[in-house]
This record gives C-alpha cells, structure tokens and sequence, in this order.
C-alpha cells in the first residue's frame, strides 16, 4: 500500500510540473518557493499541537485548491502558478513518505513513522 501511495504522488508531482509548464510558470519562481511551504514547520516552536496545525494546513491539498480557485476567481496567474509550486511540494512530500503530522510526534504521518 505504501509503494502504491508514493507512485500516486510521483504521478501527481508530474502532473504538478507539467501544470506548471502549461500555467506559464517561470523556473526560477518555482525554484525560490518550492521549499517555502517548509517554513510551516516554525509552528513547532510553540510545541507539538500548534506545530502539527501549522504543518498540516500547508501540506494538505485542500491548500493549493484554495489558491488556485482564489487565483483563478481573481485572475492572478501569480497565485495560480503558487498553488501549483504548493501542490507539486506536497507530492514531493509524499512520494518521499512525508505525511501529515500526528500531534504527537514529528516522525508520525498519516503514511505511517518517517525513517530516520
């Protein structure tokens, strides 16, 4: 089951990249801020509850649908092109088997306990 959820979302961060291509997205955009969803980690400086709040709001993809329905609604190609980078993030994550994050414990995800 875990293999088969790491191949889902290499298909997806595929898709990601190639939406990306499509919505016109400049490269080195997408190099600046593909790792900025990470910053959500920070919440752990105020203990576990609100650091997995943080975490998971970010790495959900309810997230980029949100942006991208809001960048869509209000014609900015900028935020659609954000949800896209915000979504290819959350792929990447979890084809590495980065999950959400348990409240108790970082290495615990809803994929399962992060090696390492």
């Amino acid at each position: 089951m875990k293999l088969l959820l790491r191949i889902e979302s290499a298909a997806l961060l595929l898709a990601s990249l190639f939406a990306y291509h499509l919505v016109g997205g400049n490269w080195w955009l997408f190099l600046l801020l593909v790792l900025a969803p990470d910053l959500s980690m920070l919440g752990y400086l105020a203990g576990p509850r609100v650091g997995a709040w943080c975490y998971n709001a970010v790495h959900a993809f309810f997230a980029p649908v949100l942006a991208w329905l809001a960048g869509l609604a209000i014609g900015s190609p900028l935020l659609v092109q954000i949800a896209v980078i915000l979504a290819a993030h959350i792929a990447a994550d979890r084809m590495l088997g980065y999950g959400l994050k348990h409240q108790d414990d970082f290495k615990e995800t809803h994929l399962g306990r992060i090696d390492g």
